[in-house]
């Protein structure tokens, strides 16, 4: 049997064209987190669940495994630099901007194209990540066009096919 071909799986999965968040929290202590995603997923209507996973690796997972609510904010076309922001290590991704503060002190940023306020429900094992499920208390919908990631490039929608959505 042949080695399995980690780099090649990734970029088999990469083909499959995502959106892009930001998921945020307030930690325990007080402190901010945010990370910048693409695992994110729903998972049911009633109640309203939604998923996402986090590698065991990241230093931003103790805060959200504790956290008691987070929110992910789903970016627009025209928020790259947000996400690249978001997905850098750097000490303060929340230094200069404006932000509300949504349920259990989750940061909404400006600008999304929807947000979802979620209750820290549960935890799963899922290889080398984490799978988060939060169940969600709120939301909303801008009605902007998403932010889409595919091939480890940002890309946009093109037209609508026969006109429809």
């Amino acid at each position: 049997m042949s080695e399995f071909d980690t780099r090649a799986f990734r970029n088999a999965l990469g083909s499959y064209p995502t959106g892009v968040t930001v998921i945020t929290a307030r930690a325990q202590d007080g402190s901010t987190a945010g990370l910048t995603i693409n695992s994110f997923a729903s998972v049911s209507l009633d109640p309203p669940l939604v998923l996402w996973s986090l590698s065991l690796h990241s230093p931003s997972l103790p805060a959200f495994q504790n956290c008691s609510h987070y929110a992910i904010n789903v970016l627009a076309q025209d928020q790259q630099v947000l996400s690249q922001r978001f997905a850098a290590t750097q000490a303060d991704k929340f230094a200069g901007l404006d932000f509300t503060v949504g349920a259990g002190g989750a940061l909404l940023l400006p600008g999304c194209c929807a947000w979802f306020e979620c209750r820290n429900e549960t935890h799963h094992a899922g290889g080398d990540h984490l799978i988060f499920v939060g169940q969600v208390e709120g939301f909303a919908i801008s009605n902007r066009p998403p932010l889409v990631f595919q091939g480890g490039q940002y890309r946009q929608l093109g037209p609508l096919l026969n006109g429809q959505r």
